[in-house]
């Protein structure tokens, strides 16, 4: 499963495994989590909407973000990248956004190069999930 702006792998793991996982695998290729957004819990909370487990974290790999900074100060409007984890009716989906969609909107060949080893290492913590 993928968009044209992100990765998506299926996984047998459950939900807090998968959690727990991608936090692991992301941290193997350089990431770590800035920020966590509990969805469920604030569409509970603002709403009164039930829903499936679904969390937004907010990875940033500190190499790349400098790299991507220096080169294009007002890249910071595209980071982190965020990764997904949700509950499905057939199980739990791990997402990643594709940092080469979302960052190929700048001209920058350096923005470029940093979007598309972004993207390289995304994929590998998605591939990882359940090695």
């Amino acid at each position: 499963m993928s968009t044209t702006y992100g990765m998506s792998r299926q996984t047998g793991l459950s939900f807090e495994e998968a959690n727990e996982r991608i936090r692991a695998v992301l941290k193997e290729q350089g990431f770590g989590v800035l920020t966590e957004i509990d969805l469920q819990g604030a569409l509970r909370e603002k709403l009164g909407k039930e829903v499936q487990p679904y969390v937004i974290l907010g990875a940033c790999n500190p190499p790349l973000a400098d790299r991507a900074i220096a080169a294009e100060p007002s890249i910071g409007l595209l980071l982190p990248c965020n990764v997904v984890i949700r509950q499905t009716d057939k199980g739990v989906v791990v997402e990643a956004m594709d940092p080469e969609a979302a960052m190929g909107i700048v001209d920058n060949p350096e923005v470029t190069e940093v979007a598309a080893e972004a993207r390289r290492r995304l994929a590998a913590a998605l591939d990882a999930l359940e090695a």
